[in-house]
């Protein structure tokens, strides 16, 4: 059974940097694609960040330039790191994988919140 824990959120004055982490389990953590996910207050989530079992990866344009996915199969672990944040980058942030998402997968942790502050 697949779980997902999200950690790292917090509240960030603009301008400011956080680290996400999001832990994985059952599953072969190295052969599946992963990406984080945001939710914003009223809003439908949305992927903003996305790397490939491989470690090549892609961003929303929104974050482009200022978000860097990375992950550590030895830990089964991705992380986003977020820096220069602004305000409307508030969110409760998901990891999952694109692919189980995409095909109508129904499971998703309990995310993490980012509070950015102006």
């Amino acid at each position: 059974q697949v779980q997902l824990v999200e950690s790292g959120g917090g509240l960030v004055q603009a301008g400011g940097s956080l680290r996400l982490s999001c832990a994985a389990s059952g599953m072969i953590f190295r052969l599946n694609a992963m990406g984080w996910y945001r939710q914003a207050p009223g809003k439908q989530r949305e992927l903003v960040a996305h790397i490939t079992s491989g470690g090549s990866t892609n961003y929303a344009d929104s974050v482009k330039g200022r978000f860097t996915i990375s992950r550590d199969n030895a830990k089964k672990t991705v992380y986003l790191q977020m820096n220069s944040l602004k305000p409307e980058d508030t969110a409760v942030y998901y990891c999952n994988r694109p692919s189980y998402v995409a095909g109508g997968g129904a499971y998703w942790g309990k995310g993490t919140l980012v509070t950015v502050s102006s």
